[in-house]
């Protein structure tokens, strides 16, 4: 993470007149009109915007085949044809994605033939997160179809749920303890 930005210089006096006449600007402390950083929603007129962390990732998924990817690519690895299989894509589309993923560093092509040239491909350590990511995502559109969740707990056969985690407290944190946000 890079430090913030300075905030540019003021001309002489003029930091002192703003003060004097209270129209200092939101957040600026020892002020009347100063305002906390912290807001819950978008101000009148603005649209809302999704936080930074979620569009970066939407970006880094692209559309619902990644995903599909990810999904069969969570088991093992795979050749193309069993991956095609799997996920349904035309050849073309599969192929884009597969290298999109491999230049974002979510999968690993290996090669298992030289003539020709054929590859198997797996999850790298951050495509392995994004799968764990997905499990919530399948058991979300599994309770909605009203469907048992896909994934299992190997040693006991229940259905594996992901919750939002507090390391500090160390225990889940519940849907009526709206997570915070920080404005950074």
């Amino acid at each position: 993470m890079s430090p913030r930005a300075a905030p540019p210089s003021q001309p002489a006096g003029e930091a002192e007149r703003r003060q004097s006449d209270g129209a200092a600007g939101p957040g600026e402390p020892g002020t009347r009109r100063g305002r906390s950083r912290r807001r819950s929603g978008p101000r009148a007129g603005e649209e809302p915007q999704p936080s930074s962390a979620l569009r970066a990732a939407l970006d880094r998924v692209g559309d619902r085949w990644v995903l599909l990817v990810i999904d069969a690519l969570a088991d093992g690895p795979l050749r193309f044809g069993e991956l095609a299989d799997r996920v349904g894509a035309a050849p073309n589309i599969l192929t884009d994605r597969l290298r999109r993923l491999e230049v974002e560093g979510l999968v690993v092509a290996a090669p298992y033939s030289e003539r020709p040239v054929r590859f198997a491909y797996r999850l790298s350590a951050g495509g392995a997160e994004l799968a764990t990511a997905l499990v919530a995502l399948a058991a979300w559109g599994a309770a909605a179809e009203g469907t048992p969740p896909e994934r299992f707990h190997q040693l006991c056969g229940s259905g594996i749920e992901l919750r939002p985690w507090c390391p500090t407290c160390d225990r889940p944190v519940g849907v009526d303890e709206s997570p915070g946000t920080f404005d950074l």
